[in-house]
C-alpha cells in the first residue's frame, strides 16, 4: 500500500520571505481601521465641524432673534463689527488678558511642577491640593473672589490694617481686568502644574544625576534640563490654557463684572454672549465667533512655533 507523503513547499528565489505575510496581515488590519473609526468620525463631523460651519453661515445672515426669519446680509455684519468701538475694546482686553496672564501661568505652573517632581515632603498631598481649583464650579469661584474683592471684602480689610487705602477692585476700570486675570491664574496654575508634573516625572534620572554631578543647582536644572525636555508638552498645555482664556472668559466676566465698568472687561468671548443672548443680534454674534475662531488658530500656531522643541 503506497503512502503519500506531502512534501514541504520549496522556497525559490522568487518566493518572498516570511515578512511578506506579516505585511499582508498589517495591511488587513489597516484596511479595517476606518470601520472602527466611523463612530468617532461621525461624532466629530456632527458636533465639531457642523457647529463651525453653522457659525460661518450665520455670520453672513441678518438674524435679530431666534423667532425671526433670517435674511442674507453678506459682509454687513463684518463691516459693522470692524467699525464698532466695543469690538476693538474687546480685542484689546482679550489681548491683554492672554499676553499678560498666559506667560505668568505657564512659568509659575512649570516651577511648581518642578518643585513637585523633586519629591519634597508631602508631595503626594500637594498634587491633590493643586487640583482643587479645577474641582470648584465657576459660580462658586466667582462668589469667593467677589467676597474678596468687593469694597468691604477681605483684600481691602487686609490693606486697611496695613494703612493702605482699598479700592472697588471690580468696579474700577484700572483694576477690573487685572482682577479677572488673577481669577484666571488661580484657576489655571494648579491644573497646569499637575499636567506638566506628569511629563517631568518621565525625565531620565541619569540625565538629572549627570547634571547635578556637573554642579547644576535647582534653577539651572529646571531651565537647562527639565524645560528643554518637556518643552513640547508644555506647549500643548499652553495651547489648552490659551484656548480656555480666549473662549471661556465669558463666564467670569458675566459673573463678576458683566463687561463693565463701561467696556473695561468686555472680552471677545463675552461679546459673543452679549450680542447673542442680550442684544439678540445673532449675525453679529457669530461674526465675532468667526474672528475668535481665526484668532484661536493663529494663537495655537504661534505658541507651537515658540515652544516647539528644536532637534
Amino acid at each position: 500500500m503506497a503512502v503519500l507523503v506531502e512534501e514541504p513547499p520549496v522556497r525559490t528565489a522568487a518566493t518572498p520571505p516570511g515578512p511578506v505575510r506579516r505585511s499582508r496581515a498589517v495591511g488587513t488590519a489597516r484596511g479595517s481601521f476606518p470601520t472602527f473609526a466611523i463612530p468617532a468620525l461621525v461624532w466629530y463631523g456632527l458636533f465639531m465641524i457642523g457647529p463651525v460651519a453653522a457659525m460661518i453661515v450665520i455670520a453672513f445672515l441678518s438674524w435679530p432673534g431666534m423667532l425671526v426669519s433670517p435674511t442674507f446680509a453678506g459682509l454687513d455684519n463684518f463691516r459693522v463689527l470692524f467699525s464698532d468701538e466695543t469690538f476693538w475694546a474687546a480685542v484689546r482686553n482679550s489681548t491683554i488678558q492672554i499676553v499678560v496672564g498666559l506667560p505668568i501661568m505657564i512659568v509659575l505652573a512649570f516651577l511648581l511642577a518642578f518643585h513637585v517632581v523633586q519629591k519634597p515632603r508631602g508631595h503626594r498631598v500637594l498634587r491633590y491640593l493643586l487640583f482643587i481649583p479645577a474641582l470648584i464650579s465657576a459660580p462658586a469661584t466667582a462668589m469667593m473672589f467677589y467676597a474678596m474683592l468687593n469694597p468691604d471684602g477681605l483684600v481691602n480689610g487686609v490693606l486697611e490694617t496695613l494703612g493702605i487705602g482699598g479700592k472697588a477692585w471690580l468696579a474700577d476700570p484700572a483694576t477690573a481686568l487685572g482682577a479677572l486675570i488673577v481669577v484666571d491664574l488661580w484657576a489655571g496654575i494648579g491644573y497646569s502644574a499637575v499636567l506638566i508634573a506628569s511629563r517631568l516625572d518621565g525625565v531620565d534620572t541619569e540625565v538629572v544625576q549627570a547634571a547635578r554631578m556637573d554642579g547644576a543647582g535647582s534653577w539651572r536644572l529646571a531651565w537647562g534640563v527639565y524645560w528643554p525636555i518637556a518643552r513640547d508638552f508644555i506647549g500643548v498645555v499652553a495651547m489648552l490654557q490659551f484656548l480656555s482664556m480666549l473662549f471661556s472668559s465669558a463666564q467670569n466676566v458675566l459673573l463678576l463684572t458683566q463687561g463693565g465698568p463701561g467696556t473695561a472687561t468686555t472680552t471677545l468671548s463675552y461679546l459673543v454672549y452679549q450680542k447673542a443672548f442680550v442684544d439678540t443680534d445673532l449675525g453679529y454674534s457669530q461674526a465675532v465667533g468667526v474672528v475668535l475662531f481665526v484668532l484661536g488658530l493663529a494663537g495655537m500656531f504661534v505658541i507651537r512655533r515658540v515652544l516647539r522643541k528644536t532637534h
